[in-house]
């Protein structure tokens, strides 16, 4: 069975972050640790976080060294309290320590939007609402960042351009500026021309819902509407299609958004704006 680091894209990323940081060598801890020395490695959680990226972070030691024993002792999606020891490395030291700065890096970054996610999925889930994440990613990291979403029990949005079709406000503008005003003739154009994508189309009130589901689109944006008016629109739609709700939500308001019945709420913040968890790498 292939996992995440089985994927080509993140082996690369690997293999360049690791170029990025030891360049043409550890200058460091070449100069003062002896090439016979071994031992062990703990990697620690300094807080109460939900857990992604040890595989990714055991990877990194075992390109750095293959030698190098690495055991995984808190699994992705799991909590980890304060002090916990999340992984082991055993081995040599040169390895553990030119590895450790690369792994606890993506590590800590995926751990720390676990964590965030996983915070907003506990807010609703009394409403058995979806959290979604969106294409607000860190350039080149965004198979790992969407990774640590599912980790904190988020669901993936669109990975990118290519496997959906999400029609906007710029494109609804240039739409109709080429003298269609309708949405749902957007949507039967995007069908047509990819067959087989689902669609999505932003609507910003309630004629444009009544607009769009004509063309029966799989999912529709209430963007940056009213609780009030995001209710309503859920009676209007009565589940011909998924309605997600987006813009500017919080923990503080993600509960009262749920209440009115949408399907997922997409939350970019979860990528772009968790701060990254605070691990450290301790030797025995």
């Amino acid at each position: 069975m292939n996992t995440l680091v089985d994927n080509p894209v993140v082996q690369d990323l690997i293999r360049r972050a690791l170029a990025e940081d030891i360049g043409g060598g550890d200058v460091t801890t070449l100069s003062v640790v002896p090439e016979t020395s071994r031992g062990k490695a703990l990697i620690l959680s300094r807080g109460n976080y939900v857990v992604s990226g040890g595989d990714v972070a055991a990877a990194v030691f075992s390109s750095v060294d293959p030698s190098l024993r690495c055991k995984c002792v808190v699994a992705d999606g799991t909590v980890a309290t304060m002090d916990q020891v999340l992984m082991t490395i055993e081995g040599p030291i040169r390895g553990i320590l030119t590895g450790e700065r690369t792994a606890l890096n993506f590590m800590q970054r995926m751990t720390g939007i676990a964590t965030r996610t996983r915070q907003f999925v506990d807010k609703v889930k009394p409403f058995g609402t979806k959290i979604l994440d969106t294409r607000k990613t860190t350039p080149t990291l965004r198979i790992l960042e969407k990774y640590a979403v599912t980790c904190g029990g988020g669901t993936n949005h669109r990975m990118g351009l290519y496997d959906m079709v999400l029609i906007k406000d710029n494109h609804r503008r240039l739409w109709q500026a080429a003298g269609i005003s309708n949405l749902h003739e957007a949507v039967v154009a995007a069908r047509a021309r990819f067959p087989g994508i689902p669609v999505e189309v932003e609507v910003e009130s309630e004629d444009e819902l009544r607009d769009a589901l004509r063309a029966k689109p799989e999912w529709i944006m209430l963007d940056n509407m009213e609780p009030g008016r995001m209710k309503a629109c859920v009676e209007i739609c009565a589940k011909r299609c998924q309605l997600e709700a987006s813009g500017g939500v919080t923990l503080a308001t993600v509960e009262v958004i749920a209440a009115t019945g949408v399907d997922a709420i997409s939350i970019g913040g979860l990528t772009h704006s968790s701060p990254a968890a605070d691990l450290s790498l301790e030797l025995e």
